[in-house]
């Protein structure tokens, strides 16, 4: 028997309706985001997490502040950023914030970071990204040190140096996971750590990460981490609806809407066709879009084949109606959900 936990990531998406031809404006996405964690933990989900930018296209700039929000009426569900840029951030104000989640919500806070795949961070708050590497290890180092220490004495390179100070207010326990998109040398670097890992797998041959896991598990035990210590998680772009013809209508438009406005600002990125839609919505791609049992199905292969722990639907890519978002979230909870816990909990 297996636990598994699945839930939500989503970065607040405001990219413009399909319906309408308009753009949802930031503050009403944010207001419809707390309605969607409430529902996330009615039916049942284990996790939500809310992901940072600083561009247009996305309302959340500050997930704890979301977090925050959603935990008052809530009960059962974790909340957790997806991710947190740690790199332009400050440790201390990360620990602190999170803190008061973890507060509100009486101990199911988590903190996720990651180095920034979009970097509009870093000019905005002041650092340098030739220090993006460099700045991301020293600073998780410290958040780590933070955890562990109510007193805090650091001396820092690119952090700023601290003698003897306290940081409150003190978190319950407060897990840190760290994200990558795959890069080999920061599964190898979390490993050694014994830190929980997440992979964001959104394009390409999903189960390429199989070789990844292998690696962080082995790693990770070599370097004397309990096999409770290293967990896996993963997040994946979909969509559900009543039918797999449905959901993946309803999905093209926001997604490329979402893809094509990365393009213009990333030369690795090309706008979305029709034909590479059908391939990334199709059995060997990444996104993860159908009816119920479609996307329980697709979970369950990618949880089996990568032996993954936790799972995360980016529900939605781009922007789509509130009352469909709400209906999506019901199906996953009441639906999806049920169907992947049955088959891991009968697995031998």
């Amino acid at each position: 028997m297996k636990k598994v936990e699945l839930g939500i990531s989503t970065f607040g998406e405001t990219t413009i309706l399909e319906k309408t031809g308009k753009v949802i404006s930031h503050d009403l996405r944010i207001r419809n985001m707390i309605e969607e964690i409430e529902l996330a933990d009615k039916v049942g989900l284990d996790l939500y997490a809310v992901g940072e930018h600083h561009r247009e296209d996305f309302a959340i700039s500050s997930p704890e502040m979301i977090l925050a929000a959603g935990a008052v009426n809530t009960k059962n569900i974790k909340l957790t950023s997806a991710v947190t840029v740690l790199s332009s951030a400050d440790p201390v104000r990360i620990y602190q914030n999170f803190a008061h989640v973890d507060a509100l919500s009486k101990g199911r806070a988590e903190i996720m970071v990651g180095r920034g795949s979009f970097i509009e961070s870093f000019p905005l708050f002041g650092y340098d990204l030739k220090d993006y590497d460099e700045l991301f290890t020293e600073k998780l180092d410290m958040l780590l040190h933070i955890k562990e220490n109510e007193i805090v004495t650091w001396k820092g390179k690119l952090t700023q140096s601290i003698d003897a100070k306290g940081v409150y207010p003190r978190a319950i326990d407060l897990p840190i996971w760290v994200a990558t998109g795959g890069n080999l040398n920061s599964t190898v670097n979390i490993a050694i750590k014994g830190l929980p890992i997440v992979y964001a797998i959104i394009g390409g041959n999903p189960f390429a990460f199989k070789r990844l896991v292998e690696a962080y598990k082995k790693i990770g035990k070599e370097a004397g981490h309990s096999e409770e210590k290293l967990k896996v998680g993963a997040h994946s772009w979909g969509y559900i609806s009543e039918t797999d013809e449905k959901a993946k209508k309803e999905f093209f438009f926001p997604t490329k809407q979402l893809v094509d406005n990365i393009a213009r600002t990333r030369q690795s990125w090309t706008e979305l066709s029709e034909k590479a839609y059908e391939h990334m919505t199709s059995e060997e791609g990444a996104m993860i879009v159908g009816d119920p049992k479609t996307v329980a199905r697709k979970i369950i292969k990618l949880m089996e084949e990568l032996d993954l722990d936790r799972f995360m639907l980016h529900l939605p890519t781009g922007s789509v109606p509130h009352e469909d978002l709400l209906k999506a979230i019901k199906l996953y909870g009441e639906q999806v959900a049920p169907i992947v816990r049955e088959y891991f909990a009968n697995k031998k």
